[in-house]
């Protein structure tokens, strides 16, 4: 199985970000790698291998060189995508004839992808264990629910710009009235417990359609969360290849970037700047040390791109614009939103030579506002030279995206060779 495959697998197997990070830490435990708590002192040795989670849903494992401290090499992803989320009481019947669940909007999504495909329901349960509490990843894996359309024939608007309304257009059908109660047996059964245990849920729905290659030469793939379970275990799986000298490389996978990093488990949260602290002190460093080696070291942000559309060219700009398949992406902003400088794109382009790896330079039209990615908030707290990169992909934040099978290759080349 090549390393496409092994992602479209890992994609299927993550319908969210707490199945994502499960699937993380399972690699890197297989990888010889020792948890650390971040309710626990730390010991951390020159030469070891660790990782940290948070909130279930973050993930930052780090590798420490054997000559001891040394600056920080840092990429960063993240592991959630759009979705909808259902809401604590989640169960609507109406008409006496149907049970709908009740679900809000997670993110940025295109709207119309998520209606008339089969979809399931992911996430974790917190249940009671005796006198305490614990947690349950739980996945349906199968066909549980669907948003069906309206036929043209009542909605004549359809082909014509309609304005979708969460709370009325795209409530997923889960069964008809006499099934209220099933979905949270159905899940407390997945957790192997009884429907009266389950305390509260953090449950989303997620798309079934599998994973695709396709087009000629197979030049292309699709399926779903390829923003950016892609660079995430791209990352990861380099983080793993790689053998590090003369840096503490740190790999971290991020929640809640789709929603602004505004959490615990966000890069707008203290989880990074506390895991590189701790484990500075934990080898002996003092905090002014502590200060140096992120002042000396060097973040990526890897977070995939816009590739021109082949139907709307005169989206992109003429001069900085980006195709799958043609290598990874540099991004660029004026305002900031990407934290590429000319330092650190020039920094990552020599990485990316010595790699054979072909690089790509991306940036908005002047006229047309973009989106922004961790990179600059995870550094608001970590202050290092970053760059900003991604892979060229289409359809970004659909429930079925589509990416270039050769720029997975180019990514892990690229990011073994930063952390080399």
């Amino acid at each position: 199985m090549d390393d496409l495959e092994r992602f479209l697998n890992f994609a299927e197997q993550s319908p969210t970000a707490f199945h994502a990070v499960a699937n993380l830490k399972e690699d890197l435990i297989g990888a010889g790698f020792r948890e650390l708590r971040e309710k626990d002192p730390w010991i951390v040795d020159e030469g070891g291998k660790y990782f940290v989670t948070r909130n279930d849903s973050a993930i930052i494992a780090l590798k420490i060189p054997r000559s001891g401290f040394a600056p920080f090499r840092i990429a960063a992803a993240h592991g959630d995508s759009p979705a909808f989320k259902l809401k604590p009481l989640f169960e609507d019947e109406t008409e006496g004839a149907y049970l709908r669940l009740n679900v809000e909007k997670y993110g940025g999504m295109i709207m119309s992808s998520w209606l008339d495909r089969p979809l399931s329901v992911a996430g974790r349960l917190v249940i009671r264990e005796g006198e305490k509490i614990a947690v349950r990843l739980v996945n349906l894996d199968r066909d549980a629910v669907l948003i069906p359309n309206m036929p043209i024939h009542f909605n004549r608007q359809v082909n014509d710009g309609y304005a979708w309304n969460p709370q009325v257009d795209l409530l997923p059908l889960y069964g008809e009235s006499g099934a209220k109660g099933k979905l949270m047996r159905e899940l407390a059964d997945a957790a192997g417990v009884e429907p009266e245990a389950v305390l509260a849920h953090d449950l989303f729905l997620c798309s079934r359609q599998p994973g695709s290659i396709w087009g000629a030469d197979d030049a292309f793939f699709s399926c779903g969360r390829i923003d950016d379970l892609e660079c995430a275990w791209g990352c990861m799986t380099a983080f793993l290849h790689a053998e590090p000298r003369d840096a503490v490389a740190v790999c971290a996978v991020f929640d809640n970037e789709e929603t602004g990093s505004l959490s615990k488990q966000g890069a707008d949260s203290g989880f990074l700047y506390d895991t590189l602290t701790r484990t500075g002190f934990a080898l002996g460093a003092s905090d002014g040390e502590i200060r140096a080696a992120m002042a000396g070291g060097f973040m990526v942000s890897a977070d995939n791109a816009h590739a021109v559309h082949p139907n709307h060219p005169e989206k992109y700009d003429r001069q900085n614009r980006v195709f799958m398949n043609r290598g990874v992406v540099i991004k660029h902003n004026a305002a900031q939103k990407y934290t590429t400088d000319a330092v650190s794109d020039a920094v990552f382009t020599l990485v990316c030579e010595k790699a054979g790896v072909p690089v790509q330079h991306f940036a908005n039209r002047s006229d047309l506002p973009g989106g922004s990615t961790l990179g600059s908030i995870s550094n608001s707290h970590v202050s290092m030279d970053s760059v900003d990169i991604g892979l060229a992909q289409l359809a970004m934040h659909s429930a079925f995206e589509t990416a270039g099978t050769k720029d997975l290759d180019y990514l892990i080349r690229a990011m073994e060779a930063f952390w080399n």
